[in-house]
């Protein structure tokens, strides 16, 4: 899938995958974001002014505090307790008040619209322009963020983009 539009942290993840074989430069972490679709969607949320491979390592860390990544229970969390446990160290994201609210909005969008799984959101039979029309209405999600949101399911293995005209 040619990425030659992008430039940044997901491209320096891509190179590495064409290089070594890992998009995280953790080969656990990327089988972890291949096995889960709510994984990968809050690596893209994160993806915002820190290492690229951080953020996407930041659902697994929630993950690991929270002992789920389960939309619904994630939603349902006290904010200030979800906000303190989001910033136990190494924070999940720099921006630890913003993107703790964005992550609990997104699970309560993935919860009440999608039956609490990411996947639901690039269903085979859309488009990638319907999967990006789904995405930016996501607390946190931009056009551009929607856009290379294509590049990081394709190379998690979720969908298939490589016919699709790189244009943002």
């Amino acid at each position: 899938m040619d990425y030659g539009s992008l430039e940044g942290g997901l491209v320096r993840m891509m190179n590495r995958f064409w290089n070594e074989g890992t998009m995280t430069g953790d080969p656990e972490a990327d089988a972890y974001l291949r096995s889960d679709p709510n994984a990968v969607l809050l690596g893209m949320l994160y993806d915002q002014r820190m290492l690229a491979e951080s953020a996407f390592m930041g659902a697994r860390r929630l993950e690991n505090r929270l002992g789920h990544l389960d939309p619904a229970r994630i939603a349902d969390c006290d904010a200030d307790e979800f906000r303190a446990l989001f910033a136990e160290r190494p924070a999940v994201h720099r921006f630890t008040n913003k993107m703790a609210e964005y992550t609990q909005q997104v699970c309560r969008i993935l919860t009440d619209e999608y039956q609490g799984n990411a996947a639901n959101l690039w269903p085979p039979e859309w488009s990638a322009e319907e999967v990006s029309k789904a995405l930016v209405k996501l607390p946190g999600f931009g056009k551009m963020k929607a856009y290379k949101m294509r590049f990081a399911l394709h190379y998690f293995g979720w969908r298939d983009f490589s016919d699709v005209k790189a244009t943002v």
